[in-house]
């Protein structure tokens, strides 16, 4: 009996000892990784209207996967690569149209992303339990935090309702996200039709005077909104759209802005609230427009892209008006005026609705783009319709890349 007792003795103290080696090798492979730059995944434990208990799971699963995956890579002597930063916003009805836009950039992006997702307090539960519903494989490409709606406590009113609701987030974000360098940021109804990697290069691009990125409002000025109807500066010949804004938040927080208020250079923080006093009776598209402002008094802080990566209705409703698209295709599609969701431009529709329903792991050749192909050849009766061939020319690309990344799997 006596040497049972010492058996079980031992066998309790042996693995007492090899939990705490685990532990401390994931406790010091964490610390490591941090003083790296690496950070954790940081998700929310608690959600209005989670299930009790199913987001807490969902957590502590996750963290420990990413400790395990630090761990490995501590003993290969390998350091976890920075992610890409992309921002988004969400309120009121928009919990299908982001978990779309996320859809897209996740599926294509080579590079991990890191999502900060603004959204209503009552849409937390549910981007949590769709993203942690993702398959392992596709969860390991992102982490993310869901963040509450957040502006200045003394004007939040007046900035939330400021165009259409929390829109305005955006202009915040170089204050909100202080430990972020640089970051991606997307209108909820953009789809990215390639890597998030070929926009996020943009940054490299960036002379010592640059800290944004920006596609023009149009290319045509005989049918542009801001040359012909703004009652306030704007920039260049027809303006900008902020649907898809690249940012480098450092020089955002770091510089003194020019503008027509005061004879010194102002700090973003100091810009924001003068401005919307002072223009907020000649603005249209909110938080657009003063950056448009912004930017026509600091023109040499703006690299300008292409209008592929900002496709929009208006570049072919027309007749079609982005030469850059017709020569190399749509990289990021912007279904703004509500495309996704009516019948108006059934081109726009006809992507969105072919990326939602596209299942993670099923042959992205014969589950997206033919059966989006067989889709588009029905719309061709709409001037957006007869450039269909531009909807798929990029896809067609990512597809390719995502089918050699599972075959080297």
């Amino acid at each position: 009996m006596r040497r049972y007792m010492r058996a079980l003795m031992l066998c309790m103290v042996f693995a007492v000892f090899s939990g705490l080696y685990v532990y401390s090798r994931l406790f010091y492979s964490d610390v490591a990784a941090r003083r790296n730059g690496a950070k954790k995944i940081l998700i929310p434990l608690r959600a209005s209207g989670a299930r009790r208990g199913v987001t807490d799971k969902n957590a502590l699963s996750i963290n420990w996967y990413i400790m395990r995956q630090q761990a490995q890579q501590e003993a290969a002597g390998t350091r976890p690569e920075p992610p890409m930063h992309l921002a988004v916003v969400a309120c009121g009805e928009r919990l299908e149209e982001t978990l779309t836009m996320i859809k897209s950039a996740v599926l294509f992006s080579v590079k991990r992303l890191h999502l900060h997702i603004f959204a209503d307090d009552q849409l937390h539960a549910g981007f949590i339990e769709a993203l942690e519903s993702w398959p392992g494989f596709i969860r390991y490409r992102f982490s993310y935090r869901v963040y509450s709606i957040r502006f200045p406590n003394e004007n939040a009113a007046e900035w939330k309702k400021l165009f259409k609701p929390c829109a305005s987030q955006r202009l915040f974000l170089p204050l909100i996200l202080e430990d972020v360098d640089s970051i991606v940021y997307v209108d909820s109804d953009i789809l990215f039709l390639q890597p998030v990697d070929l926009l996020w290069r943009f940054l490299s691009d960036f002379n010592s005077s640059q800290l944004a990125a920006m596609a023009p409002e149009h290319e045509e000025p005989r049918i542009a909104w801001y040359n012909r109807f703004a009652r306030h500066p704007f920039y260049g010949r027809t303006g900008i759209n902020s649907g898809v804004m690249l940012m480098n938040l450092t020089r955002m927080r770091s510089m003194f802005f020019k503008n027509d208020m005061t004879s010194v250079g102002l700090r973003w923080e100091e810009l924001l609230m003068p401005l919307l006093q002072k223009y907020k009776l000649n603005i249209t598209w909110g938080d657009q427009d003063l950056l448009n402002i912004i930017f026509h008094y600091n023109p040499e802080s703006l690299l300008e892209f292409p209008c592929q990566w900002n496709y929009r209705p208006d570049h072919c409703i027309y007749g079609s008006n982005c030469a850059s698209a017709e020569e190399d295709g749509i990289y990021i599609l912007h279904g703004n005026r509500g495309v996704y969701h009516d019948y108006k431009q059934p081109t726009f529709r006809a992507v969105y609705e072919a990326i939602k329903k596209y299942i993670f792991g099923t042959d992205p050749v014969t589950s997206l783009v033919e059966p989006l192909e067989e889709e588009l050849l029905k719309t061709t009766h709409t001037y957006c319709g007869k450039s269909h061939s531009l909807f798929t020319k990029r896809l067609r690309n990512s597809v390719a890349k995502i089918n050699r990344k599972t075959r080297e799997r």
